[in-house]
């Protein structure tokens, strides 16, 4: 259903002030995946990762530099209109929505724009308007509704011309939690009714409870990829030790690097502590050496646990 074969995209642009000089950014550096049909695919990364660039150039929005890109078999540069009759886009965010329109209006003038005949317009409002949660409020102007119902608008939005593949561009952005569990259980209901599903997100148990397979894309290439049990399978041999510490330096978290059994160390700021999340390989009790090594610096809460996807994204996008 979607299919990338060594996709590049390069840019240019300026720095400095006084004398400015041309740079060639490379956004995304030969990235390969395909996603079968049925399936709910993640693309995760860290933001200037590659993510929306890859789905612009898949949705036709901008031209590849080299490479190919094919949804439902077609073209993305060759048979652009093909791709567009047949795909929805779905981007996080306010934007996008006639405000002082009511929804229903929002989604008949979208449907004029889908090329939707006039009999079938009514059926298929009524029926995305199911879908998403908002029957019996599409009569209300959309700038009374919440983030997560303009969320829901905009899943009806891109759903409206009943296409086969729907890119999601993390939909649930800034959404409140009940809203954005609603919301992730309106996303499995896409797959459930026949649709192929790309989705980017920041959220590791968004991924993890969605996805059939992911891909992690870090500096404009794909680092790792596979189902979620398959890349926590990579870090599974070892064991997360999380130590709360107040006041460490950089100086220090290089040492905590370096000891043996350590595959990867992040910090995370919390207020005025930060929480050490140090990844170790083996069977090995890490727990006396760490602490030797946060020497005179002080420590609050120290906890062992299984990893997670996260940690396993965050092995996969600090490795050098």
């Amino acid at each position: 259903m979607i299919e990338a074969i060594n996709l590049r995209r390069t840019y240019q642009t300026t720095t400095g002030v006084v004398r400015r000089k041309r740079l060639d950014v490379e956004a995304v550096r030969g990235i390969s995946f395909s996603v079968d049909q049925g399936e709910l695919f993640g693309l995760l990364g860290p933001n200037g990762a590659g993510k929306t660039t890859t789905i612009k150039m898949l949705i036709t929005l901008l031209l590849p530099t080299s490479g190919q890109a094919r949804v439902l078999g077609h073209d993305v540069v060759d048979d652009a209109r093909e791709v567009r009759k047949r795909i929805g886009y779905v981007f996080g965010g306010d934007r996008g929505l006639y405000e002082r329109l009511s929804a229903y209006d929002n989604l008949r003038y979208f449907a004029e724009l889908y090329g939707v005949s006039g009999h079938r317009q009514r059926q298929r409002i009524d029926e995305v308007l199911e879908l998403v949660g908002l029957k019996g409020r599409e009569k209300e102007r959309v700038e009374g509704y919440s983030r997560g119902m303009r969320q829901r608008l905009h899943i009806a939005r891109g759903i409206l011309h009943d296409p086969e593949v729907v890119f999601l561009d993390e939909p649930t952005i800034g959404v409140d939690p009940v809203g954005a569990r609603d919301l992730r259980q309106m996303i499995a209901d896409l797959i459930t009714v026949g649709k192929t599903v790309l989705l980017t997100t920041h959220y590791m148990f968004e991924a993890d409870a969605l996805c059939d397979r992911i891909a992690v894309i870090a500096k404009g290439e794909i680092v790792g990829q596979g189902t979620p049990a398959e890349l926590k399978g990579n870090v599974a041999g070892g064991r997360v030790t999380e130590i709360e510490v107040f006041g460490v330096d950089e100086a220090t978290v290089v040492r905590l690097r370096g000891v043996g059994g350590v595959s990867a160390v992040t910090v995370e700021e919390q207020d005025q502590k930060q929480l050490l999340i140090v990844q170790t390989t083996g069977e090995r009790e890490l727990t006396q050496p760490l602490l030797a090594e946060l020497d005179g610096v002080e420590v609050g809460r120290v906890a062992s646990r299984e990893p997670t996807l996260e940690d396993a994204y965050v092995a996969l996008v600090t490795a050098e």
